[in-house]
């Protein structure tokens, strides 16, 4: 299968795709056929070499190029990017399954909306002076120096650039390692970075499985890590980092809870809820996944969320008209099938779905379970997949003490028309990124990310920016030097 914006090689390093058919074969497969549409190869020792290589002798000159032309660049990728959103939300549905309706509005708008973002603060960050009377102190905001960026396979273009604009408009080269299930759309990423006018070696993309991570995670000559991915694989690669004193970002998984109460418009709980548990038929990290519906609400509800989810539509997912696509792979869809069969299994009750769809590729129906309760599994593990778990609850405070009862802490909800308690309850959340009567919405200009097992620091707005730079203090003494002896 070729398309327009198909990359001609499985690397992109030094400003131009680079080949070395020596590596093992990856097959991309598309998820609504289960076809192979293309294959690259994963990096050898002598790729990564010359990724490492190229970033680090192009680094010391683009930290010493000025804010204003570093972000000129990244704006201007922004505004290629959003030109040719068409021709890479095709690519990016080939390559992940996503529907083209979703894809056109959310993928690569997003990571041009991040190249513009931190393209506009890359002029703005500045130093400090501090007097200390006849000294003072002043400060430098440096870059880190080579940064490697490990990413997911549900949104590979927007976490190329979540990952890759905070690092260029601090000064920063990037190895980006795309998910080995959705290796494409980074590469153009790359490429679109270095039409703009991006310096060679600044950004590159290499291929491959976790032991190519794991040798860019180790290599001592890297300085900061970044990785979007599970917990299991966050503790290894955080582990990892941690040997060779990296700066890191950990960006995993989690368990969300979404709080509707008795009092909240049902069609925006419903609306909140779906956008929480079915886009992106339900392979995102943030999803509310634990719905605890009030008592006196619960059968509204339930009955309001099937009609609406019979209205999905489920099909081709480069035709514009469809709303819900397939799992990105085969092991992914048997890895939700199985929770749903212990949902069974554990008494849940299936109120919709619950089954593979009988057509190709990689279907799973958009599945909702009732009565569930706490210690059920799937109310525990995360299952990254169209699975809804509804549960009960009475009050406030029991609702509270059971959204924040799980190791995870990256996003939460609530549901209501009381603004005071709206507030109180985002406040007691034991999550990183919260929602008052919305879901799953994450504009660059907020700061995204977890607490707990759900991840370490933050990626997007200002805050992104710490965590891609460091500060130099320099004392400067005007007068003599005072010395005990």
């Amino acid at each position: 299968m070729t398309y327009s914006t198909q990359p001609t090689a499985s690397h992109y390093i030094n400003g131009a795709y680079v080949e070395d058919s020596n590596g093992a074969e990856i097959s991309v497969i598309y998820p609504a056929t289960g076809e192979v549409i293309a294959t690259v190869h994963a990096a050898t020792p002598a790729i990564l070499e010359q990724a490492i290589t190229s970033a680090l002798a192009a680094q010391k000159s683009w930290a010493a190029t000025s804010g204003t032309e570093r972000g000129r660049i990244m704006r201007r990728a922004a505004d290629m990017m959003r030109e040719r959103n068409h021709d890479l939300s095709v690519l990016e549905t080939f390559d992940t399954g996503k529907p083209y309706q979703e894809t056109s509005v959310a993928d690569a708008t997003s990571a041009a909306d991040a190249l513009e973002y931190f393209g506009g603060l890359a002029a703005t960050l500045t130093g400090e002076h501090i007097p200390l009377g006849e000294d003072f102190v002043y400060t430098r905001r440096e870059p880190l120096g080579l940064c490697v960026g490990i990413g997911a396979w549900n949104y590979p273009a927007q976490i190329a650039a979540w990952k890759g604009a905070p690092a260029l408009a601090c000064g920063n080269a990037i190895v980006f390692k795309p998910s080995e299930t959705t290796p494409l759309s980074a590469l153009k990423v790359a490429e679109i970075l270095h039409e703009a006018g991006l310096p060679a070696g600044l950004y590159n993309v290499v291929q491959g499985l976790g032991d190519v991570g794991a040798s860019l995670v180790t290599d001592p000559r890297v300085d900061k890590v970044s990785l979007t991915g599970s917990v299991p694989t966050g503790r290894k690669v955080y582990a990892a980092a941690a040997e060779g004193i990296k700066h890191v970002t950990m960006e995993l998984g989690g368990k969300s809870p979404i709080l509707i109460f008795d009092d909240a418009d049902i069609e925006a709980a419903v609306g909140g809820v779906i956008l929480g548990n079915f886009y992106s038929s339900g392979q995102i990290c943030s999803n509310g996944t634990r719905v605890f519906v009030q008592t006196g609400i619960k059968d509204a509800f339930l009955n309001r969320l099937a009609e609406r989810l019979a209205t999905a539509v489920i099909g081709d997912p480069q035709d514009p008209e469809t709303s819900f696509g397939p799992m990105v792979s085969e092991a992914q869809m048997n890895i939700v099938l199985g929770y749903i069969e212990k949902g069974k299994a554990e008494g849940a009750r299936l109120v919709a779905g619950g089954s593979r769809l009988d057509r190709d590729g990689f279907f799973v129906e958009p599945t909702i379970f009732a009565d569930v309760t706490d210690e059920m599994t799937i109310a525990r593990e995360e299952i990254f997949g169209p699975v809804l778990s509804v549960l009960d609850f009475d009050d406030e405070a029991d609702g509270i003490a059971r959204a924040n009862d799980t190791e995870f802490g990256l996003a939460a909800g609530v549901f209501t028309s009381d603004l005071t308690r709206a507030h109180r309850v985002s406040a007691a959340f034991e999550a990183g990124t919260c929602y008052i009567n919305t879901y799953n919405l994450a504009p660059v200009e907020a700061p995204f990310g977890g607490s707990k097992a759900s991840g370490v620091g933050r990626e997007n707005s200002k805050a992104a920016i710490e965590h891609y730079s460091q500060i130099k203090s320099v004392y400067v003494a005007m007068g003599p030097v005072d010395a005990p002896y």
